[in-house]
């Protein structure tokens, strides 16, 4: 079939997204009621009350299609973010996000600039549009800002920043984020991909909204996937000045973001008590989860999203090995190999219970 398409596309290995339940209990032949998933940085709490009853209240509607405009969600965004309405793009997930910003800003052979260990997505989505990806190389697991700085050239159109980065965890500072902003040249577009932001401790939380006001050439990437419990509605979005959210749209796909999906994230947007139920139990789960690698003498990455990254092995194929030993026994993890990190294993953060079975599971995996 190598005489169709264009070179760049068949040259993609496509996302390997982390195991269902399902699939494990089919593999493994284990009950689905008895398997831990801790794979997907998915909310363990599930979706919220409050989303559940906006989706019930809209069904009725279902026969119709969504707002393509997405007119009371971004009008619930604009005032949760003191923006205005047209300074938001809403996406299918900010994977979706990601993807219309390649689209929308970059040509084929332009430059596209992301972090090695970074979010997978970001070289997909040069690749998808036939750019040349640069991964710049890693610092203590995350991004290193000033060589990112120095790989722009004249050709570079876009730039990819994780903060807090998937799958490593690590977080870089307000003020180093607005120092790399202020070198970036005014034709590369930044997109600051914050999927974890909510996580953060009051101490490091910043409202990067307000660097979109400063940089005509910033986009801030949200989810809905995380924090809020929505992961199979599939609802991000992005701020950004409309000189950018104008190209955005035209490129967006209509109806991009369904009826139930609009109606779970307004209700789910101004949720306090989920989110800081959520947050608590994060912080509870990072402390076990920790607790549980140092008694085993593993290394992890001090992580500021809800999921831990682990070493498991000292060999090349610790990570595999590690991974299979814990689905046998009905823990679904997620394997990193694919990101350059074959000895490590990337745990998201569940209830006490379910943090509690993999610790015992991994014990066992170790021997």
């Amino acid at each position: 079939m190598s005489q169709f398409g264009p070179e760049y596309i068949r040259a993609i290995a496509p996302y390997q997204a982390g195991k269902p339940i399902s699939e494990v209990a089919r593999e493994f032949g284990l009950d689905e009621a008895n398997i831990v998933k801790l794979a997907s940085n998915e909310n363990p709490f599930g979706v919220p009350a409050s989303a559940q009853a906006a989706m019930a209240a809209a069904a009725a509607e279902l026969g119709r299609y969504p707002d393509a405009n997405g007119f009371d969600l971004k009008a619930a965004l604009a005032a949760r973010y003191d923006v205005p309405a047209d300074w938001i793009t809403l996406g299918n997930g900010s994977n979706d996000i990601l993807e219309i910003a390649a689209h929308a800003f970059v040509q084929k052979g332009q430059g596209v600039i992301y972090s090695q260990y970074s979010f997978a997505v970001y070289a997909l989505a040069a690749q998808g549009v036939g750019a040349r990806g640069v991964s710049v190389p890693a610092r203590g697991h995350g991004h290193d800002l000033d060589a990112m700085a120095a790989a722009i050239d004249a050709d570079t159109r876009l730039l990819y920043i994780a903060n807090p980065n998937n799958p490593t965890g690590t977080f870089i500072p307000a003020a180093e984020i607005e120092a790399f902003l202020a070198k970036v040249p005014a034709h590369v577009v930044v997109v600051l991909d914050e999927a974890y932001n909510e996580f953060l401790e009051e101490k490091d939380q910043f409202e990067s909204t307000a660097w979109v006001r400063n940089h005509p050439n910033l986009i801030v990437s949200r989810t809905f996937s995380k924090a809020y419990g929505l992961a199979g509605l599939r609802v991000g979005f992005a701020i950004a000045q409309p000189a950018l959210t104008d190209l955005m749209n035209r490129v967006r796909q209509p109806f991009n973001v369904n009826s139930l999906a609009q109606a779970a994230a307004i209700a789910a947007l101004n949720d306090k008590a989920f989110l800081e139920k959520g947050a608590e139990n994060n912080r509870a789960g990072y402390r076990q989860l920790t607790a549980a690698f140092d008694e085993l003498g593993l290394e992890y990455v001090p992580s500021y999203g809800n999921f831990v990254l682990v070493k498991v092995g000292e060999d090349e194929g610790a990570g595999a090995r590690v991974n299979i030993a814990l689905l046998k026994q009905g823990v679904i993890v997620r394997p990193v190999g694919a990101y350059g990190l074959p000895q490590w294993l990337r745990i998201s953060i569940g209830l006490p219970d379910e943090n509690a079975r993999f610790v015992d599971a991994l014990k066992k995996a170790l021997g």
